[in-house]
C-alpha cells in the first residue's frame, strides 16, 4: 500500500514500510535489558500536523470507496490463477533494495521466507497514546494475531517479556525518534539507510515492518512493527493488518492482486478472503523456506486448486 507498506532490504534486514514488507538482520545475542528511553512530554507541532494530515487522507480514501473492510465479498471474484499469480508476486519479490547507502524502490526477486517456530509478540505504546486508543488497538492487534495463527498454523501469543521475538510499537513522531536506541537494541543493529528511513519516513508512510533472519536461511526469527500513532482508526487498523501479515513472509505488493491488502491502491484496509488463502499457501508443508519462484510455482498451483476445491465442497 502506498501509505501503508513499502519495504526496504538491507544486507540482513527486510524493511516493510507503510505505504510495507519484511527481511533480515543479525540477531542480538543474549538479550540485554532494553535501553532507558526518555519519552517526550507532549506531542510536537510536527506530530499534531501529521494527525490532521492522516485524518484528511483517511477521509479522502473513504469518499473514494477505499479502505474496505468487507473481505472482498462485493464484486471481486478470484480463481486459482489469480491466487497463484498474486502469491508468486507477493512472496517471491522485494519492493526495495539498498544502494549507495539509500533505499531505492526496485522490484527484486527473492526466495520464500517464513517463520519456523512459535511467535511471542510484545505490544508497546508511547506514553502519549490516549488510553482509549491503547485499549482499542491492543484488542484489534490481539484478535488479528489469533486470526493469523489460525490461518498459518504458527503458534502466536502475546507477552510482556523483553525476550519476545516480535515487537509491535505504536509511536508518534517524537516517540519513534526517541525509541531509535530501543529499536536498534531489539533488532541487533540496523544499517544507516534503513535507520534513516525509520527516523525520517516519507509523509506517505503510515507504518513499517522489519524481519530478521540471522542465519540467512530464509527462516524468520524476529520481526519489528512500528505504526505511527498519528494515524486515525481505520488507517491504523489497515497498518495492523498489512504489516503483521507481511512480517509472516508476504513481503511485496502487487498492483494486480485483488481483492487484497497487498496492493498500493488502498482499496482494502483489512485482510480479504484471498489474502487468507495467501497465508495458508505460505505455510503449507509442501513449501519450504529458500524455495525459488520456479521451484514453488507448480506446488502453489496445486495448493491453490486444493483450497478452492475445499471451499466449493468438491
Amino acid at each position: 500500500m502506498t501509505g501503508n507498506t513499502s519495504k526496504l532490504v538491507s544486507t540482513a534486514f527486510l524493511l516493510l514500510v507503510a505505504g510495507c514488507a519484511a527481511p533480515v538482520v543479525l540477531s542480538p545475542t543474549p538479550e540485554p535489558a532494553p535501553p532507558v528511553v526518555e519519552q517526550p512530554a507532549a506531542a510536537s507541532a510536527e506530530s499534531m500536523a501529521l494527525s490532521k494530515y492522516f485524518a484528511s487522507v483517511e477521509s479522502f480514501l473513504k469518499t473514494q470507496g477505499n479502505l474496505r473492510t468487507d473481505g472482498g465479498s462485493r464484486g471481486t471474484p478470484f480463481d486459482e490463477r489469480r491466487i497463484t499469480d498474486a502469491f508468486m508476486n507477493i512472496a517471491f519479490y522485494n519492493e526495495f533494495i539498498t544502494q549507495g547507502g539509500a533505499s531505492v524502490q526496485k522490484k527484486t526477486a527473492t526466495t520464500l521466507a517464513r517463520w519456523n517456530g512459535p511467535i511471542a509478540a510484545k505490544i508497546e505504546f508511547g506514553a502519549l497514546t490516549d488510553p482509549a486508543h491503547q485499549v482499542r488497538d491492543l484488542r484489534a492487534t490481539e484478535t488479528y494475531l489469533a486470526r493469523i495463527s489460525r490461518l498459518s498454523g504458527v503458534p502466536i501469543a502475546t507477552t510482556s517479556s523483553d525476550t519476545s521475538n516480535v515487537l509491535i510499537m505504536f509511536l508518534n513522531e517524537d516517540e519513534r525518534r526517541a525509541n531509535l536506541p530501543r529499536i536498534q537494541e531489539f533488532t541487533g543493529g540496523i544499517d544507516p539507510a534503513t535507520l534513516a528511513t525509520i527516523r525520517d519516513p516519507a509523509k506517505s508512510t503510515y507504518c513499517f515492518a522489519l524481519s530478521v533472519d540471522s542465519n540467512d536461511d530464509r527462516t524468520i526469527e524476529k520481526a519489528l512493527v512500528i505504526i505511527r500513532a498519528e494515524t486515525p482508526d481505520l488507517l491504523r487498523l489497515s497498518c495492523i493488518h498489512e504489516e503483521l501479515a507481511q512480517m509472516m513472509g508476504l513481503t511485496n505488493d502487487d498492483p494486480a492482486a485483488r481483492p487484497s491488502i497487498f496492493n498500493d491502491d488502498e482499496e482494502f484496509a483489512t485482510l480479504t478472503k484471498m489474502d487468507e488463502y495467501l497465508l495458508r499457501i505460505l505455510y503449507d508443508p509442501r513449501l519450504s523456506p529458500g524455495m525459488t519462484e520456479t521451484q514453488a510455482r507448480p506446488i502453489v498451483e496445486t495448493i491453490a486448486a486444493d483450497l478452492l476445491g475445499q471451499a466449493s465442497g468438491s
